[in-house]
């Protein structure tokens, strides 16, 4: 085999697929492909919740139920049954017998492509079957049972070899196997419906488990066991069958189907590319004038920025009657119930607006002590001057960093890890905005991360779609540039400072469940994608907190109160440098605005922020936000307000003299 033959039968191997393959016709999961009655019910290693990890603590006894299961316990028995949805063949699959399915599902389909579109060019065929044979002997040996039984299907449907010759290359066992495969193999010949074809895949991993090719679960398999079991079954059927043949990325797995069916779906005009004056429309144009529009962000360190500023998308609000009733026992579990940060905070944002009382010679009133006090020697001066009352106002703005690291798993306790930086830094979010709300303080709430930007009304199949075409339209007209154009700084407002907390809550609550959920909540965006909130857009790890927090202080000086304080709640990990967000922070406080840094799992704020706290664990939120707060408050009292008793609180001493900011 040449070269150019290699080259000209791999280009065309790659057209057929792209053009053969379409997974994304929707109906309901067949009867036939439901498990069996009798499917053994795995014994749960973890509650059930997958929130559970997120309200475990050092004191914690294993034995004693958690306030989340029995909650959840509860509900399930009244959660009325759910009307048929309709998935795609890829999503189906999954649901019904996991990522091993939908491995052998991906294999035959590219067998049963190449067996019925290169059957007509026999040489192109001849070519892609002395490479496949080549690499069939090492792929055999290297790989256990169930790869090798995956292989020889794909092999035998696209009639590279028959059966006998695979039979003495394999195991025993999974020869025998072979032998009752071979008929719904001959069926693929007869089909042409993504679906059949789904149907011969499940057909064919029982063959494999009644031959013992695939490992049965346990009686007392775990989730995690049983996850981890079928992850390595997917690996021994995609390793395996990658080995040999060429792979094509739209056949290779369901993210890369769902990446190239996206990239595809680029804007042309009938008779080539419109013209620039028949843009309208073209998202690759709609993403620029979007960049384009959004404020330009200054730094005192001379950098400047695009900040797409909008709405967070407000179909987070499905998630809000599971969100609430979570948030109400989280901050139970993690001691950040509202009446205790209330308690502790309400009085501090209360002490500036009382008359203090000082000594004085002039314009005063005579004290009904002052002859005693004059008498034993104890007092000095006649007269005390009474304060004139102080009304401060204040304008506190919250912010969430919303970047996809706060979603990577964080050790919670004993090894364990869950995915709780998100949900932390959400709690506290709603814990302070209610106190806002409740001492009628002016505030906001916002989110920021880099990704490609969410509209106010996107639903995840509408984000996912117009995020394909933008960045397919992008890649034609700015090549190289197109991945800096729709991976853009978003700064999404849940809670402005004109709305009500009202409006906001469910928002805020339904955030807190996707965050605290994370799978669940894309499998409910997976299941139901034109009514699941966006929740692709948290995609991206990287983030550049200064850019958002100059933003922010901006905002907050276009309001006329006399205090300002700034909470972000992030994780540190900025896309920029940590020095040129310790700057934006000085720059900020000098203008007269007090930020106060949470690092939520991390302790990068210690060298951005002056006035900073870490959390480590969840449990340590509490006393985090309180201190934090508390610690703000003072300072902005003491500025203000004089030498008040107030501002001598035994606390202040704890909370008031943050350490020195690392270099």
């Amino acid at each position: 085999v040449t070269p150019t033959e290699v080259a000209l039968a791999s280009a065309l191997h790659e057209v057929f697929h792209l053009v053969a393959t379409d997974f994304d016709d929707r109906r309901p999961i067949p009867p036939e492909w439901q498990p069996q009655a009798h499917q053994e019910v795995l014994q749960e290693e973890e509650p059930e919740h997958p929130t559970a990890d997120l309200l475990v603590f050092d004191d914690d006894e294993d034995d004693e139920p958690d306030v989340i299961d029995q909650l959840f316990a509860g509900e399930l028995d009244d959660t009325p049954a759910e009307p048929e949805k309709l998935v795609t063949v890829l999503d189906a699959l999954n649901a019904v017998a996991g990522p091993a399915a939908e491995a052998m599902f991906l294999a035959l389909e590219d067998a049963r492509q190449e067996a019925t579109f290169f059957g007509e060019y026999h040489g192109a065929w001849s070519v892609l079957r002395d490479l496949y044979l080549a690499s069939v002997p090492e792929a055999m040996a290297q790989s256990r049972p169930l790869g090798q039984f995956a292989l020889s299907c794909f092999l035998m449907a696209a009639g590279y070899l028959d059966r006998d010759t695979l039979q003495r290359r394999v195991e025993p066992h999974v020869a025998m196997a072979l032998d009752d495969a071979v008929g719904f193999i001959d069926q693929l010949a007869d089909t042409d419906d993504p679906w059949d074809v789904g149907s011969l895949a499940l057909q064919l991993l029982q063959v494999a488990k009644l031959h013992h090719v695939v490992e049965e679960a346990g009686v007392a398999e775990t989730k995690t066991q049983s996850k981890a079991r079928m992850d390595d079954e997917r690996n021994q059927i995609a390793e395996t069958v990658d080995a040999v043949r060429i792979i094509s990325p739209i056949l290779k797995d369901h993210e890369s189907y769902d990446e190239t069916r996206q990239a595809a779906q680029t804007v042309s005009a009938q008779e080539g590319r419109k013209d620039a004056a028949d843009q309208a429309g073209d998202p690759a144009t709609d993403q620029i004038v979007k960049i384009s529009e959004s404020p330009t962000v200054y730094l005192p360190t001379g950098q400047t920025g695009k900040l797409v500023v909008a709405r967070f998308p407000d179909r987070f609000r499905e998630f809000a009657p599971d969100g609430h009733l979570l948030l109400r026992d989280a901050g139970r579990e993690w001691g950040l119930a509202q009446q205790r940060v209330s308690g502790e905070l309400y009085p501090l944002f209360l002490a500036n607006q009382r008359r203090g009382l000082r000594s004085g010679y002039d314009a005063g009133d005579l004290s009904p002590y002052a002859a005693l006090l004059l008498g034993a020697g104890l007092y000095e001066r006649m007269f005390e001057r009474r304060d004139l009352p102080i009304r401060r106002s204040y304008g506190v703005s919250l912010l969430i960093d919303g970047s996809a690291s706060m979603l990577q798993p964080r050790d919670v306790r004993s090894g364990r890890r869950s995915p709780w930086a998100l949900a932390a830094a959400t709690l506290g979010a709603w814990t302070l905005a209610r106190l806002c709300d409740e001492l009628q303080i002016e505030f906001e709430v916002a989110l920021f991360n880099r990704a490609f930007s969410a509209n106010p009304d996107d639903t995840e199949r509408a984000f996912s779609e117009r995020r394909g075409r933008a960045t397919g339209a992008l890649r034609q007209s700015q090549g190289g540039a197109a991945e800096r154009l729709t991976r853009t700084v978003n700064h999404y407002v849940l809670k402005s400072f004109d709305d009500r907390w009202r409006r906001a809550e469910d928002i805020v609550a339904g955030l807190f469940w996707m965050a605290s959920a994370p799978q669940k909540a894309a499998a409910a965006a997976r299941r139901g994608p034109m009514d699941a909130p966006p929740i692709s857009m948290f995609d991206k790890a990287a983030n550049v907190d200064e850019f958002n927090v100059a933003h922010a202080a901006e905002r907050m000086l276009g309001r006329k109160v006399g205090t300002r304080i700034l909470v972000v709640l992030a994780d540190g990990m900025t896309r920029g440098s940590v020095q040129a967000l310790a700057e934006t922070v000085d720059d900020v406080e000098r203008g007269g605005t007090v930020v106060l840094g949470i690092g939520i799992g991390d302790d990068t704020v210690r060298a951005a922020y002056t006035r900073n706290q870490v959390v480590e664990r969840p449990a340590e939120l509490a006393q985090a936000m309180i201190g934090g707060v508390r610690s703000a408050l003072h300072q902005t009292i003491a500025s203000m307000g004089g030498d008040t008793w107030w501002a001598h609180g035994s606390e202040r001493v704890l909370y008031d003299a943050p350490p020195a900011r690392s270099a």
